[in-house]
């Protein structure tokens, strides 16, 4: 198994290294192969040794809804402005005038996002009307042990109820 702290001559030269180490559990999810390798660490175990492992990698994209003009310009306006409010204020307690460059700064903020938002919204032209996430998620977590501590590992996580 290699640490990424301590690496070795693959991993300088940037190269990927599968994972190595003798299996000491398998989960569903990832926040129950985290809880394995936090208890593990809670009982002193030497999580140096440890490696969580998705198995059966895939992409997940996640509708948030519809996009519409409306939710572009508005969403290209609140950006815009945040954008704009920042510098305005960072120029005006340079300068030590604060109310014009924050007008100023919340005008430009809004018409730079107004822009940046819509032109490339109007380029998808009606291909793509959703908001979206994307995830990668495994279909099982693997929990895997240098196999010099794999079998304590394992004794302390069969005493774990999850």
């Amino acid at each position: 198994m290699t640490n990424p702290m301590r690496p070795n001559d693959q991993n300088r030269m940037g190269l990927p290294t599968p994972p190595r180490g003798w299996p000491i559990g398998s989960y569903s999810t990832y926040a129950e192969a985290q809880r394995a390798v936090d208890y593990l660490s809670d009982e002193q175990f030497s999580v140096e040794d440890v490696t969580i492992v998705g198995v059966d990698l895939m992409q997940v994209e996640r509708v948030l809804g519809r996009l519409t003009w409306g939710k572009v310009i508005a969403g290209g306006i609140a950006s815009g402005a945040w954008l704009g409010l920042f510098f305005g204020l960072l120029v005006g307690i340079v300068t030590g005038n604060v109310v014009a460059p924050v007008i100023f700064g919340l005008i430009g903020g809004i018409v730079f996002g107004v822009i940046s938002t819509s032109l490339p919204y109007a380029a998808t032209r009606g291909q793509r009307d959703f908001a979206s996430t994307m995830q990668l998620v495994a279909g099982r977590y693997d929990v895997i042990c240098d196999p010099k501590s794999a079998e304590r590992a394992r004794d302390l996580l069969a005493k774990l109820q999850i």
